[in-house]
């Protein structure tokens, strides 16, 4: 397998990774997540409810390994004689310890795999998709106000010009009717039958 097969492969993992966030985003926006390299072109959102976050790496980083799995003291990138060597001269063992010996040994393997976890995220170098997601929705956020300002005038302009209109009906003739400028005659509405109390 040549380098450019595994870089492919890892890219493609990243982005499978990445997808799922993206679905489970709270406030309902869609997010699009591309990464670049050099001076290829980015597509736009494809509509107004879709955030694109843009990652730009040199051209140089196309092909390669991503640099955080490149320096990575990841256990799962090390090679299995070295896991096992290390498995022979574990210390610690017993509850909690993490350890292949001892009573209870696989206890501590949930906590030790979560400080891992969030060690490597505290230290990460690579791209930090949240905080360009939230830089998008920063912007996207800054112009709502002007937006709304200007949807609100266009429509108290359009229930002005419907109020006028309605006086303007309200004002005319109609049929033969000949207006002299005397106010108009009441109608008398028709008398209503009380209602009729059944018990």
């Amino acid at each position: 397998m040549t380098t450019r097969h595994i870089a492919l492969s890892l890219a493609a993992a990243t982005m499978a990774i990445a997808a799922p966030s993206a679905a489970q985003d709270s406030a309902g926006d869609r997010v699009n997540m591309v990464i670049v390299y050099g001076d290829d072109e980015v597509q736009p959102a494809t509509n107004a409810d879709e955030i694109v976050v843009v990652a730009r790496l040199p051209e140089s980083e196309r092909f390669r390994i991503p640099e955080t799995l490149r320096f990575s003291d990841d256990p799962s990138n090390s090679a299995w004689a070295e896991r096992v060597e290390a498995f022979e001269f574990v210390g610690d063992f017993g509850t909690l310890s993490c350890s292949p010996t001892g009573a209870a040994g696989y206890t501590g393997c949930t906590q030790e795999l979560i400080d891992v976890a969030y060690g490597e995220k505290r230290e990460a170098s690579g791209v930090r998709f949240a905080q360009l997601i939230a830089e998008a929705r920063a912007a996207r956020l800054s112009t709502i106000d002007e937006d709304a300002a200007i949807r609100q005038g266009e429509v108290e302009a359009i229930e002005r010009e419907y109020l006028e209109r309605l006086e303007r009906e309200r004002d005319a003739p109609v049929g033969d009717e000949e207006v002299d400028g005397a106010p108009p005659q009441l109608v008398e509405p028709l008398a209503v039958p009380p209602a009729i109390d059944e018990n």
